[in-house]
This record gives C-alpha cells, structure tokens and sequence, in this order.
C-alpha cells in the first residue's frame, strides 16, 4: 500500500496529466462562435485597464541595498489610477513605471503593500487625469468549470489573454508538503489567509498580478502562483484589501498570538480546532489559551475545523475582529468547556523594512515582536544586523559584525531603535571627513561583545604610490626554449618585443616589434622559460630615468646595438586615484598611460573609466560595465575624476529624476539612462 505522501504525489500528478491534456484539448479544438463573442467582449471591457509594471524593487543582502529590474501585471480598479498588483511584485518598489494598453509609459508611486494576501496598490502619477477601470465581480460565485482568462504580460511581452477553466476554487498547499515548505512573503504565510482559484488558463512570470476575469468581464482573481495550475487570489479578499490599502495606506488586522491547526485525525470530538502554539505574552496567552486546547467558540461563532482547507477561513474572521474590545471565547479542555476572555491586539509585521547603513556598511532593521521572541530576546531594543558587507566598517572591526547580532550601544549612547542609530552615526561623522573609531556594544545570542568600528565612507580612493622607476617603454614575451629550437637557434636567451608605445623613446629610438633583446649594455639576458619574464624590468629598474642603455638587438640575421634612454615609469593603473560615487554604486578613474596604448585613444580623448560597478546599485541597472568610458554627464563633457565628482556633487543637490551618462565602449558610443530614487533628506 502506498504511503500518504506517494498516494498525494501520485493524485497530484494524475490532475497535472488530466490538465495538460485538456489545454492540449483545448488548444486544438476550435472555440465556438458564442465562446469567441463572450471572449472579445470580456477582453474589451477589461483590456483598456490593464497595465504592465516595470519596477525597481531593493533588496538587503551583503551590507548593501541592491536594486533589481523586474516586471509585472495590474489592472486599475479606480477612475484615479490606482493599480492592484502583487506584494511580490511592487511591495519593495524605489521606482514604479506602468505601460497603458495604448503603450503609454506613466510613472506610479507605491500606495500600500500586505504581504499577508501578497496584495499591493500603486496609483499613476497624473493628476486630474481619469481612467478605464476594471469592474470585481463576486469570486463566491466561482465554480469548477467556469471558463476563465487569465490576462497581464507574461514575459514581460505585451498585454495578452489566454483561455482556461477553473480547475479549483479551494486551492491550499497541502500538509505533506513539510514544514517550511509555506509559501510566504516578508515571512509571512501567505497561505495563512489565502485558497487559491486553480485554474489552467496558461501564465507565466510577469503574469504576477494581472486579473484572473470571468466571461462577464469582472475580476474574479488576482494571478499570483503557478503550480502546474495557476493560483488566483480570489477577487473578493484582493478587493477588501484593496480597499484598506487606498483608504488608509495598509492593512489593519487583528492579533491574538494562538495558532491552530485542523483536530487530529483520530479525536474522538467532532467540533473546535486544535491549539498548537500560544505566543507568550500575547493576547491569547493572557487570556489562559493554553496549548492542546480546542477552541470551540470565537466571539460567539462557532469553531470547528477538521481539514486544512477550513483554516484560511478562520483566520481571515479571527483577524477581522474588534481591536482592543473584549471578545469571548470558549476552550474545551479536559473534556469540559472553559468560557474565557481576549482582548485582540493590532498585527504588526513579522520582518520590519530594512535599510542600508553605508557607514557601517550593513543593513539593518528594528526588531519586531515576534522577531524578538523567536531571537529569545527580553526586549525588543536594539538594531538588528541583517547583513554584513566584505570590508565594511563593520565586518573589519575585531571581533567582526555579523548578521543578526544585535546594536545596543555606540560610544556610550544607548540604541534602541534604527532612528537612534542613525542620529548616533550623524552626530559622530558631523565635521569628519576621514573614518571615525568608536567602541561599539551588540549582543550575539547570550553573549554581549564590544568591539571598535571605523564608521565612515570615502568617496575619493587615494592607493599609495610606487616609487617611480626607470622604464623601456616596450612590453615583451620571453623567448623560452621552444621558440629559440624554432628559430634554429637553440642556445638563444632573451626577450622578444611585442608591443612598443608610440611617442616614446624607444619607438624614437627604432626598437620595433619582433626585435629580439639579447642584452643590456653587454649584460646577457638569460630569460628562457615564463617565470622568467621579469628579468628584463628588473634590470631597467636599477637605472634612473635619463640614462641611455645601448640594447643588444637580434632583427632577422643581423645583430644590432641600439642605444635608447629610459624614462620614468607611467603611473600604473593600481596606483591612479579613484572617486566612488555611494548613490549610484560605481567607481570611476583617470585614464591611464596604458589605457590610452591598449585602446588607441589619442591624447585629446577625455573622459573617465568606470573601474567597479556594485551589483544591485543604480549603475547597474543601467547596464554600466568595468571599462566603460564615460564621456559627458546630462550633457556636460567630462575631462577627469575632478571633473566627473563635481558633476555628480551637483546632481546630488538637485536630485532629478534621470540622469543621462554618455558612454564609450569599444567603438561604439551609447547614452545610458540612470533613474534614481533619492532618499528623503539626502
């Protein structure tokens, strides 16, 4: 006999099987006459108010706020242009730009986020304007059967359709599963408060939050999972969330710290739900729930849940509840009913927004209650590390930094928030322009480390210089073994030049490429195999710049001597001074000698080269590359780093919505368009 999982496995795939071959099915028959009418109808109601999103959403990892490009799928549901979208896709938006079914590019602001149903509002910015909107119709009139389409931009192409039916209207992630297993977002468990409408009209990324629309032309779900089925979000919850979020920002709920679960399988009672877990402290545990207690009763509504599928349901009316008004409550508890009573509490967010702390080189957030709990912490004070960047302030102190160690003390000023720790750092780097050590207190589970962090940034990277040496300006391969037996002389040593800088003393001096170098002023070269390849530089380095060596030269048959001077070595590319620009995550430098000799630039070319570029930063999602010249900044012509810094200091105060960068790379030259999202008060 097979065992629960398997038999769950083997159904699970039977329904797959089923389902492909119905979309083949459909696929290949031809829709009816009534079918297509009832189709172009839905779509002509619905199409005009469905959008395409482009968003710029950050993320906290490696000490950095990274920014990534994504797309989406909404339909404005208010004359004003207010868009519902998914959580996962516009939840963490810095920049939001939406594509009208005409085409039309309008930017949106992000009005309100609920992780919880994986729901978001953003509304256009265009004032005064009014648009088409797409009408909710009542997803509890949702049957198996119903033919459906599923519409947004798949692939981030072009608004589309496609065709399906409802598969089912109670979709949940099943038990056997396993833990973790849950589909969540920001840590909530988006399964939680959601039954999916499974349905196999075809989506695919950049589907997330288009419209799941019945024949009528209504929204009856909002896209959000594929699971070999698509899963909506059914129309009626999205649209109370909606609602919350353009009246009021976010999304109120109410909070009592119990979780159930279904009763077990072999109970011999036949209503309540089991306790599993009381969070101490909380309302629930106030009141005297205690765990393995069924609650039978919730503010006078009875309570029984036997299958999973009946806990979104229950959840969804435990979190509708009167905040901060006595509710009743009745446990059955060693076979006898227990009338209690809970005062819900408002639902804060499991993970609070993070932030980027530059001069520490972490990012950071406040600790949560929960956060706090599952940390075993006695308080909520402190800022919480959530990420660390390789050579920051922070990951260099000794003893380091880590992720989820938690801030409570900078220089003797307590820290009990990211608000603290923010004026701390300000008032310590107020007047500085060099790094600032301060003793620094966190906590790492039980233990309580003090360390010293060198907080600060540098825009201007100044590496120490070489001592200046004397230079043949060549550059050389060794003549190893090999090639002196293919050039029919066996017992020959040296080096062959491969490259002579132009304008220099030994193209004046006639050295040309394919010349063989023997020796220095009568000092044989014994160079003949790879790991031999600094000899020649080392010779020329006990000289000064100035003298005249006279080279030992092997062209063709004939053996020459040329005298050259050497020269004073050009600054080396590890050497040149390099501004970092921390708003847009890129670091730039003054061309060099050898970058004007590799390209072929002439002396008049100007610019500066992009040397870094950080992963997730603006620069990056302009598609900047390490070795790109950049020419001229919103229009202005860019010279050097001095020039490129006060440029960028400039942009800075006036903080514009796009700043167009000039850019050569190879032979090609393209302008690139950086779209920032300026921080308040910067």
């Amino acid at each position: 006999m097979p065992r629960p999982y398997q038999l769950a496995l083997s159904i699970a795939f039977c329904l797959f099987t089923v389902g492909i071959a119905m979309v083949c099915a459909a696929q290949t028959a031809e829709p009816s006459v009534e079918l297509k009418a009832s189709v172009d109808h839905a779509v002509s109601l619905v199409k005009p108010a469905l959008v395409r999103i482009r968003v710029v959403s950050t993320e906290y990892s490696d000490g950095r706020e990274m920014k990534y490009q994504s797309t989406g799928s909404g339909a404005i549901v208010s004359r004003e242009g207010h868009i519902i979208t998914n959580h996962h896709v516009a939840g963490h938006a810095t920049r939001l730009f939406c594509t009208m079914s005409d085409r039309e590019e309008i930017e949106a602001d992000l009005i309100g986020t609920d992780a919880m149903t994986d729901i978001a509002i953003i509304k256009l910015k265009a004032p005064g304007r009014e648009f088409p909107v797409a009408t909710f119709g009542d997803s509890t009139k949702v049957r198996v059967g119903d033919t459906v389409l599923a519409m947004g931009s798949p692939m981030a192409l072009s608004q589309s359709v496609t065709l399906g039916i409802v598969s089912n209207t109670e979709v949940i992630l099943p038990q056997w599963s396993g833990p973790g297993r849950e589909f969540k977002e920001d840590g909530e468990d988006v399964g939680s408060l959601v039954k999916w409408i499974g349905h196999d009209a075809e989506i695919a990324p950049g589907n997330s939050g288009g419209p799941l629309v019945d024949l009528a032309g209504e929204i009856i779900g909002i896209n959000e999972i594929w699971m070999g089925l698509g899963g909506a979000i059914p129309g009626n919850l999205a649209k109370h969330v909606a609602e919350q979020i353009m009246a009021n920002g976010k999304v109120t709920r109410a909070w009592l710290g119990v979780v159930l679960q279904p009763r077990l399988k072999y109970s011999k009672e036949t209503r309540g739900a089991l306790v599993s877990s009381v969070v101490g402290g909380s309302p629930a545990d106030s009141a005297g729930i205690k765990p393995g207690d069924l609650l039978v009763s919730l503010a006078g509504n009875p309570v029984s849940i036997q299958y999973s599928e009946e806990l979104p349901d229950f959840n969804r009316f435990a979190a509708g509840l009167p905040i901060g008004q006595e509710t009743d409550v009745v446990v059955l508890r060693d076979g006898a009913e227990v009338p209690l009573k809970v005062t819900p509490e408002p639902r804060e967010e499991v993970r609070p927004k993070e932030q980027e702390l530059k001069e520490w080189g972490i990012t950071a957030s406040n600790l949560s209650l929960m956060m706090a709990k599952e940390m075993k912490r006695s308080s909520r004070d402190g800022v919480l590390v959530t990420s660390v960047r390789t050579g920051g302030a922070a990951g260099e102190a000794k003893p380091s930094i880590n992720p989820r160690d938690v801030i409570v003390d900078v220089g003797g000023t307590t820290i009990n928030n990211l608000q603290d720790l923010v004026a701390a750092t300000s008032k310590l780097l107020e007047g500085k322009t060099d790094p600032v050590p301060v003793l620094t207190t966190f906590e790492r589970k039980t233990e309580r480390y003090v360390a010293v962090v060198k907080v600060g940034i540098k825009d201007l990277l100044a590496p120490g210089l070489e001592v200046k040496k004397a230079w043949l300006s060549v550059e050389t391969q060794v003549v190893t073994r090999e090639i002196a037996q293919q050039l029919e002389r066996p017992d020959m040593t040296g080096f062959r030049v491969t490259q002579v800088y132009p304008g220099t003393t030994a193209e004046t001096a006639g050295i040309k490429i394919g010349d063989y170098l023997l020796a220095v002023d009568d000092e044989p070269l014994t160079a003949s195999a790879p790991e031999h390849n600094e000899e020649l530089a080392a010779l020329i380095r006990q000289y000064k710049a100035g003298n005249v060596v006279n080279l030992k030269i092997l062209r063709g048959a004939e053996e020459l001597t040329v005298p050259v001077e050497l020269v004073r070595s050009p600054v080396l590319e590890r050497e040149m001074k390099e501004y970092r620009n921390n708003e847009f995550e890129l670091t730039v430098r003054d061309i060099s000698f050898f970058n004007r000799a590799k390209e072929q630039w002439k002396e008049d070319r100007q610019g500066v080269l992009v040397s870094e570029v950080k992963p997730g930063g603006w620069a990056a999602l302009g598609k900047l590359a390490v070795g790109d010249l950049i020419l001229a900044v919103d229009g202005t012509n860019i010279g050097d780093i001095a020039a490129f810094s006060a440029k960028m200091d400039g942009i800075a105060a006036q903080k514009p919505n796009s700043v167009v960068l000039k850019v050569l790379r190879g032979i090609y030259t393209f302008y690139v368009e950086l779209e920032p999202k300026w921080e308040t008060g910067q």
